[in-house]
């Protein structure tokens, strides 16, 4: 886990504080990515009465470091593979700061596979705002109902998608239990036989 390598990285200014206290703590305040470190970093400052480092050096460090513990959800370089092969277009809408979230679209090694790749930061609107959604099949030049949104967060993913017209795939979260959705999704393996069956009963509605 990044935060406990920081916390091993940092043991000789946050060692006073037991690793576990900072950890969950930390993963509390982070609410699962859906909060900004900033304002992490800030309260974890101020509640562990953290002096000697401040809550921008912790930051920038957490920022630094992060693209080289990236990992991968299990089989998606063949997933990507596997679209690009079928010609599909292939966008990416993400939440979070431009240069970092780029940084660990590189490290990943999949930027190549996408033909759009907004950040939330530089488009100056974030998920579920619809015109975002919007704004990445325009530059795909594809209509909603062409499109297919896959994602993890019910509201932010799925729903926000399906608003607009787009078809939306949960990636199965341990966070919820159960997710209104056009399909679910358990690994990326699974993807290119879901959207065939989505395409297919696109065809037979029409």
């Amino acid at each position: 886990m990044r935060i406990e390598r920081q916390y091993d990285r940092l043991y000789k200014i946050v060692g006073l504080i037991p690793k576990g206290k900072y950890v969950s703590r930390f993963i509390e305040l982070d609410n699962h990515g859906y909060v900004w470190k900033d304002k992490v970093y800030r309260q974890l400052v101020d509640e562990f009465a953290i002096t000697d480092i401040t809550w921008e050096e912790l930051l920038q460090d957490y920022i630094r470091e992060f693209k080289n513990h990236c990992v991968p959800f299990p089989n998606l370089i063949e997933m990507l593979e596997v679209l690009k092969r079928n010609d599909f277009v292939l966008g990416m809408i993400t939440n979070g700061y431009g240069q970092f979230q780029m940084d660990n679209i590189k490290a990943l090694g999949i930027e190549a596979y996408f033909d759009a790749i907004l950040v939330s930061e530089w488009e100056g609107i974030k998920k579920p705002d619809p015109q975002l959604f919007i704004r990445a099949l325009e530059n795909l030049k594809i209509l909603p109902h062409e499109g297919i949104f896959i994602g993890d967060h019910p509201m932010n993913d799925v729903k926000a998608a399906q608003n607009i017209g787009m078809k939306g795939i949960w990636k199965r979260d341990f966070q919820w239990d159960h997710v209104e959705a056009d399909a679910i999704l358990n690994d990326l393996s699974e993807l290119p036989v879901i959207i065939d069956s989505l395409n297919k009963q696109n065809i037979e509605s029409c």
